[in-house]
């Protein structure tokens, strides 16, 4: 038995297989293939474009797969959300949809954009935004270069953005937040249904979920005197109480420390550790990290 896995070919890719990697999963593919390979028999894996997802796992196509929530509102599809991994292309983070002008433009809120022309991948979830705060304006597809659109060929655009840099180094400014997105993990009701399916599902969406805790954060070991003990401990941030343990075959008593922290912390913890008397101190990177 097989479950058939839909993962989002383009901008998520890259990202996305380098979690199913640390995740335990090989998935190989070159530029031109939509069928990797993955060492896992029970999975057959097609890469789609993000936005046409839900389409092919509501329609039973692929059993489940991996999107952006953005694609799955704006495509109306019903689907199963199993959950939200908090991923992007270039970090761990939410992504934003925003409405966006020119510097120059006199638009202050979307209220002045009524009777305008804007440009957005994002039609239906616009033309709700507009709807709800009462404007009517021309939202228009826009099949890519949007950031260069206005303002001649549209009056604001609606543009996915992870920093803001991109819109700032078009001399766009960020009028208002449509919606924030995160990827998803969508199945097909009828394959969710399944047992064995609904299993395999779970299964795969620990291990990505223990990868993704795994990131930006690394393990620490340290050797200390019993008497520094307690200076040490101080110093430690934790995500629970640090692993001690004896050494063996010392004089003196010493203790082995273990924790897991976030990596960024590291660099400037180290030498207040070795300050207070900490020694052979390990660093060590982690693939998951499941509680």
């Amino acid at each position: 038995m097989q479950l058939k896995l839909g993962l989002p070919k383009g901008s998520l890719q890259e990202s996305t297989f380098n979690i199913f990697k640390k995740a335990g999963f090989s998935i190989k593919s070159d530029s031109r293939s939509y069928y990797p390979s993955v060492d896992d028999d029970e999975l057959f894996i097609t890469l789609v474009r993000a936005q046409e997802m839900a389409r092919y796992v509501a329609e039973g196509i692929f059993d489940a797969g991996l999107t952006g929530e953005d694609w799955v509102v704006e495509s109306g599809e019903s689907v199963k959300t199993v959950d939200k991994l908090v991923y992007g292309k270039q970090g761990l983070r939410p992504v934003r949809w925003v409405l966006a002008v020119p510097e120059s433009s006199p638009v202050k809120t979307v209220k002045n954009l009524e009777g305008k022309r804007i440009a957005t991948e994002l039609v239906q979830a616009t033309k709700k935004y507009l709807k709800k705060n009462g404007v009517r304006a021309k939202v228009e597809f826009s099949w890519g270069a949007t950031e260069a659109k206005p303002p001649h060929l549209a009056d604001a655009i609606v543009e996915l953005t992870e920093t803001g840099s991109s819109l700032k180094a078009n001399k766009l400014r960020i009028v208002d937040t449509i919606m924030e997105s995160v990827t998803v993990l969508i199945a097909n009701k009828r394959a969710f249904a399944d047992g064995w399916k609904r299993e395999k599902i779970a299964n795969i969406l620990t291990l990505l979920k223990g990868a993704l805790n795994a990131e930006e954060k690394v393990g620490l070991k340290l050797n200390v005197r019993e008497e520094d003990m307690k200076k040490i401990l101080s110093l430690l941030p934790a995500l629970r109480k640090p692993t001690v343990s004896c050494l063996l075959g010392e004089k003196e008593k010493w203790l082995a420390v273990e924790v897991i922290i976030d990596e960024k912390k590291v660099r400037s913890l180290v030498p207040r550790l070795m300050k207070n008397g900490a020694e052979g101190i390990v660093e060590y990177p982690l693939n998951k990290l499941i509680y």
